[in-house]
């Protein structure tokens, strides 16, 4: 809840920030100076990117929430690693578990949940470019999956 509660204002923050510079957009191109104008089109198209790329994160975040609601429901999450007084888990139990979860996604390479608990696995060792790859691929088979149901 404390990280939704983050995200919003983080996302509250950021509108603010948006409306701020579409007006100032706006006044650079109503100068009629050619130089403002070019800097009011730059200063519109810098955040239109930015509201894409936090969108994405965003939509991203909430299918990921999703899919970790409905494998806890059905008790398909993989066990709890051991984890440091720091929080982070204790990289030797990742290294030897990560294998399991390579080999269910060679089993199973259409299965979202499967790609799921591979990402959890790149995370636990480390891996975050992985865990994100693999995360991704498991929304994609996993909204393939909600459009057949």
């Amino acid at each position: 809840m404390k990280t939704k509660l983050w995200v919003g204002g983080i996302l509250l923050l950021f509108a603010l920030y948006i409306g701020m510079t579409f007006t100032q957009a706006i006044r650079l191109l109503n100068t009629g100076e050619l130089v403002a104008q070019i800097m009011g089109i730059a200063i519109l198209v810098i955040p239109a990117l930015c509201v894409w790329i936090l969108i994405r994160e965003v939509l991203f975040g909430l299918r990921t929430e999703k899919m970790g609601k409905a494998l806890a429901a059905s008790g398909e999450l993989p066990e709890d690693l051991p984890r440091m007084p720091s929080g982070r888990f204790i990289r030797s139990a990742a290294d030897a578990d990560f294998p399991n979860h390579q080999r269910d996604v060679e089993e199973n390479p259409e299965s979202w949940k499967s790609w799921y608990r591979l990402a959890l696995a790149y995370e636990a060792c480390g891996d975050k470019p992985r865990a994100r790859k693999s995360m991704r691929r498991a929304i994609t088979f996993w909204q393939a999956d909600q459009k057949v149901s």
